[in-house]
């Protein structure tokens, strides 16, 4: 597997788990709080973040593929993203997992 999969979902969980953790602390905000500057904050994090989890989805579906996964891990993986800081974790997991299969140079298994 070549490395920038695997980079690129990196890349793309922190992001998504940052946006997430911002979505929810302005969501405290605006609802426990009752601040008015919470609103038009917790309309474009919530818009950047659906976008961005999108990217996420496609990119961790491409890295489970190409990583042979069976589909309980995948859903794991794909449902950390709706999470708030759960998408950290997950990724070291699965960076510390893989890691191995990228700096080994691990060929990948031929298709049929």
């Amino acid at each position: 597997m070549k490395k920038s999969v695997l980079t690129r979902y990196r890349v793309m969980a922190y992001v998504t788990g940052v946006l997430l953790v911002a979505l929810t602390i302005g969501m405290i905000g605006k609802y426990a709080l009752e601040l008015d500057a919470a609103d038009d904050f917790t309309q474009v994090v919530s818009i950047a973040h659906g976008w961005l989890y999108v990217l996420y989805l496609i990119f961790a579906f491409d890295l489970g593929s190409k990583a042979k996964w069976p589909v309980k891990k995948q859903l794991w993986v794909l449902f950390a993203g709706t999470v708030p800081t759960a998408a950290f974790f997950v990724e070291r997991r699965i960076s510390r997992e893989l890691e191995a299969q990228v700096e080994d140079g691990a060929p990948e298994v031929a298709k049929a």
